[in-house]
């Protein structure tokens, strides 16, 4: 089993880092293959909408996202992990999103089998952690996160989210959202 983890936080240590690596910790303890991708540190053209990808499935943008897509539909579980910015995930998360729309291409215009029912079913399930106590701070994220599984075949497995969570690695200080991280990555792995 494959758990590819999008750390889609620019600051390494920081809140959304730790729990992602939790989650992992605990999918890894139920025998799963971990792989990180820090989404950062690539390069990741934002998606330029010239409709190339809509008869193939394949994006005609050529920089490091052509190494992401293969590892993307290889998975078994997806977890994607963003603080909130203004509402939404990074932009460094956000690009990889919408660089996705080449695999939504494959899926509903190309038709790929693969991408279909009859193709492999797969998990995605988000982290977030936003540093404001709005009610509302984490709805445009996890709809975004929600669509963009879909574009990857995967079934939307949930989501943990803190609010009210700024300082670096202040969620460290939390001993119950460690343990809800380490925990939701062991039921994502026994549950697929």
């Amino acid at each position: 089993m494959k758990v590819l983890g999008l750390f889609g936080s620019p600051r390494r240590g920081g809140n959304t880092e730790i729990l992602l690596e939790e989650a992992l910790k605990g999918a890894e303890r139920e025998g799963a293959e971990i792989e990180r991708l820090y989404l950062s540190a690539l390069t990741i053209t934002p998606c330029t909408e010239c409709h190339g990808c809509d008869e193939t499935g394949t994006c005609v943008i050529l920089d490091e996202m052509h190494k992401i897509y293969p590892k993307l539909l290889e998975a078994d579980i997806i977890v994607l992990a963003s603080p909130i910015f203004f509402y939404g995930v990074t932009a460094w998360a956000k690009a990889l999103i919408d660089r996705s729309q080449a695999l939504w291409a494959k899926r509903y215009l190309v038709k790929d089998p693969f991408m279909g029912k009859e193709g492999k079913r797969k998990k995605g399930f988000f982290i977030s952690v936003g540093a404001t106590k709005g009610q509302r701070v984490f709805e445009g994220a996890i709809l975004t996160a929600k669509y963009f599984f879909d574009a990857l075949n995967a079934e939307y497995a949930g989501e943990l989210v803190f609010r009210g969570v700024d300082g670096k690695a202040e969620i460290s200080k939390h001993p119950e959202a460690l343990q809800q991280a380490r925990e939701a990555g062991r039921r994502l792995v026994l549950s697929a």
